[in-house]
C-alpha cells in the first residue's frame, strides 16, 4: 500500500466523526445539520461503499457507490483514510477529500461506523468523536424494522451488531441521545458541542498521517 504524506489542516479547522449503530438516525441528523444556518461552513464527507444504493439514495451525495475492484484499488493506493467491512459490505473514507477540506479551513463532518472511527482516530488523534445513541435498544430495533430496507437476515445482523456497537460508546469524546421525534434538538446539541470544541482549541491544527 502507498504511504501518503503527512498533512496539517488550517488552524482551528476541526474533524468531527459522528457514529452510532445502524438505525439510530445518523443520516437524518446530518440532513438536520445541513438545514441549520451554519451548515455551509461544514464540509460533509461522502463515504465510499461497495453496497448497492437504497431507494432514494443519490450516488455522489449519499455515498460514492463503487465496485469491489474500484474500492480495493483506492485502498491499495493509500487513498482511503480508513476502510472496513460492515454488515457484509466495504466502507471507506476518502483521505484526500478530508485533507483538502481541512487545509481549506473547513470543519469536516464524517459519518462513520465504530470500526472506522477508531481507525480515523489513530490517523487524526485530535479528531472529535461524537456517538449517537437511541433512547432505548427496543426503540432502535423498531426504527430498523420500520424502515424496511433490509432483508430478514440483514436485519438480524444489524440488530446483533447494534448491541455490540453500543458497548463502544465509552471510546467517544461525547455521547448524544437521539430521542424519537427530536432530530432538530439532536442536531443543535451536536453543533453546540462542535462550537465548544472549537473555542477550546482555536489554534489547533488537525494532523493527518
Amino acid at each position: 500500500m502507498t504511504i501518503p504524506e503527512v498533512i496539517e489542516g488550517a488552524p482551528g479547522a476541526l474533524l468531527v466523526i459522528i457514529s452510532g449503530p445502524s438505525g439510530v438516525g445518523k443520516d437524518t441528523i446530518i440532513d438536520a445539520l445541513r438545514a441549520r444556518p451554519r451548515s455551509p461552513d461544514y464540509h460533509y464527507v461522502v463515504t465510499c461503499t461497495t453496497r448497492q444504493p437504497r431507494p432514494g439514495e443519490v450516488p455522489g451525495v449519499s455515498y460514492q457507490f463503487l465496485t469491489h475492484a474500484q474500492f480495493h484499488a483506492l485502498d491499495e493506493a493509500g487513498e482511503l483514510l480508513e476502510s472496513a467491512e460492515v454488515h457484509g459490505n466495504h466502507y471507506g473514507t476518502p483521505r484526500r477529500e478530508v485533507s483538502d477540506a481541512l487545509v481549506a479551513g473547513h470543519d469536516v463532518i464524517l459519518k462513520i461506523d465504530v470500526q472506522g472511527a477508531a481507525a480515523v482516530k489513530e490517523r487524526v488523534p485530535d479528531a472529535l468523536l461524537v456517538f449517537i445513541v437511541p433512547p432505548t435498544l427496543e426503540a432502535l430495533f423498531q426504527r430498523l424494522r420500520s424502515r424496511a430496507t433490509e432483508t430478514a437476515d440483514e436485519l438480524e445482523i444489524r440488530q446483533r451488531n447494534a448491541a455490540i456497537e453500543l458497548a463502544r460508546q465509552g471510546d467517544y469524546d461525547r455521547v448524544v441521545v437521539n430521542e424519537t421525534g427530536e432530530i432538530a434538538r439532536t442536531a443543535a446539541e451536536i453543533e453546540a458541542i462542535i462550537e465548544q470544541e472549537k473555542r477550546r482549541n482555536a489554534d489547533r491544527r488537525m494532523r493527518i498521517t
